[in-house]
């Protein structure tokens, strides 16, 4: 799978970890930055370009990492078309994508330890979009909120 990743100074650490999973496990990676710790860089500048990227589908699936995940959710968010979630346990992982076509996890590099975050990723990249038809008509509801 294509998968693009983000991460601030918070996150960086963890990013670099993934990266290497992630890699080890086969995937191709588009890596937003940071490229090296900066204490003062902040998260927007790197995950808007994931954001839009995972948008415009030129990555499958995106992971931002913050220090907590909270700002790389909310900034994820405000890109037409990404639905970045806070992620911290394995459940909505797998049911942000199943059910509401998540396309960007968001987790807290000070916040989730390696296995854990590696076991959230894992599962967000393994879920698929189940399109019921009760999920769908949420999703559009979602796009037309976009749309206005």
């Amino acid at each position: 799978m294509r998968i693009g990743i983000a991460a601030d100074h918070g996150g960086f650490a963890l990013k670099q970890t993934l990266v290497e999973k992630l890699t080890s496990a086969g995937h191709e990676i588009v890596d937003f930055g940071a490229t090296k710790y900066e204490a003062q860089d902040d998260y927007p500048d790197m995950v808007v370009p994931l954001a839009r990227a995972v948008a415009a589908k030129t990555v499958e699936r995106g992971i931002a990492v913050c220090g907590s995940g909270v700002g790389a959710c909310i900034v994820a968010n405000k890109v037409k078309g990404a639905r970045g979630c806070l992620v911290a346990e394995p459940f909505s992982a797998r049911q942000g994508v199943e059910d509401d076509d998540m396309n960007i996890i968001c987790i807290g590099g000070r916040v989730l330890g390696d296995a854990l975050a590696w076991e959230l990723v894992q599962t967000f990249l393994a879920a698929q979009y189940k399109a019921y038809e009760r999920y769908q008509r949420r999703l559009d509801k979602v796009i037309a909120v976009e749309a206005e």
